[in-house]
């Protein structure tokens, strides 16, 4: 066993964190020799509701849960984190519009930016899932100067995951046989699903999964509009957005930025933007990466056509709005 991490994970008590503190606390995050300690943090009147959460983790019985920690204070719960899960967030309720989201949004993730600066360690890894997540981490790292940008991502492996088991679906495959399909750019409906640089093994060898499913009608539309609107198919259905499949999401991007990706092989992350691939610097843009020693490079010089580059274009632009909201929001 190796000396416990503290591991931060906001909106504790709510349905994603339910299903995440399982996977962090059971070694599937951080591997099965790393102990932990949780830190659950939530606003007051959750506090009672965390209670319960606490004595089910202690139930649990894992050997490699150390410490648990409930509270309402961001001081305590990011003190001497090595990672964050910044699960919780303002919803968006019916009738509420964008900027209010944002503005309600931008006040969180200001105090949560804050405490990162302040208690963490510099070499935390954040992971942004609340939305808008792809702003959200960029307004996180704007209030924690001292860690570097690079520190911030945001959750599009929900995006990634469903792609990826929409195409093994069509192609009658496990889901481990596709890889390499591309979520890029904003958590929204905006984000493009790209399967053309995505390889499905086949007793026949390693293919292409445009040549193997051939049809591009499907690939361009029905696809994309499916794995776009997947999440808004599943409130129409559960009445609840995704919780299970989003901590699932949480676990895999976490896992993999502290294990690195095998070789050949990419995953899409949510990363402030270096103006790869034409796309605006400074905005949290959804990239394909690859990672190593727990640094994330993206993968360059992937061949995109027109269609491809219209869709970035588009949610290019919808992220550069957001980014403008939210700046109006921190000058006031």
């Amino acid at each position: 066993m190796t000396e416990p991490i503290n591991v931060v994970v906001t909106g504790a008590a709510g349905q994603i964190a339910y299903s995440l503190l399982y996977q962090i606390a059971a070694g599937t995050v951080f591997g099965p020799q790393q102990s932990i300690n949780l830190r659950l943090l939530d606003i007051p009147p959750m506090m009672k509701v965390l209670d319960g959460v606490v004595m089910e983790l202690e139930d649990l019985a894992l050997p490699l849960l150390r410490e648990v920690l409930p509270t309402a204070e961001p001081a305590k719960a990011f003190e001497n984190v090595a990672a964050a899960f910044l699960v919780g967030a303002m919803p968006r309720k019916e009738g509420m519009e964008r900027k209010d989201l944002l503005a309600a949004n931008v006040e969180i993730f200001k105090v949560q930016g804050e405490a990162l600066d302040k208690y963490a360690r510099k070499d935390v890894r954040v992971l942004v899932v609340g939305n808008p997540a792809n702003t959200n981490a960029l307004i996180c790292s704007h209030y924690a100067p001292s860690i570097p940008k690079e520190n911030f991502t945001a959750m599009t492996r929900l995006d990634q995951n469903r792609a990826q088991a929409a195409l093994a679906a069509r192609l009658n495959v496990q889901v481990d046989k596709v890889k390499n399909v591309i979520i890029w750019g904003n958590h929204s409906s905006t984000q493009y699903p790209d399967a053309a640089h995505a390889t499905v093994e086949l007793s026949s060898g390693v293919k292409t999964v445009p040549s193997e499913i051939n049809d591009n009608e499907w690939l361009n539309n029905t696809f994309v509009e499916t794995i776009q609107k997947r999440g808004a198919a599943v409130i129409a259905a559960r009445k609840m957005s995704s919780a299970m499949s989003a901590a699932k999401a949480a676990g895999d991007h976490m896992r993999d930025w502290w294990f690195g990706t095998k070789p050949g092989e990419w995953v899409s992350m949510g990363v402030v933007s270096d103006g790869s691939y034409g796309i605006p610097k400074d905005i949290v843009f959804s990239f394909p990466v690859t990672i190593k020693d727990k640094r994330y490079e993206i993968v360059q010089n992937l061949p995109i056509n027109n269609v491809a580059k219209s869709k970035l274009d588009i949610t290019s632009k919808e992220l550069e709005e957001e980014r403008a909201e939210a700046n109006n929001v921190l000058k006031k």
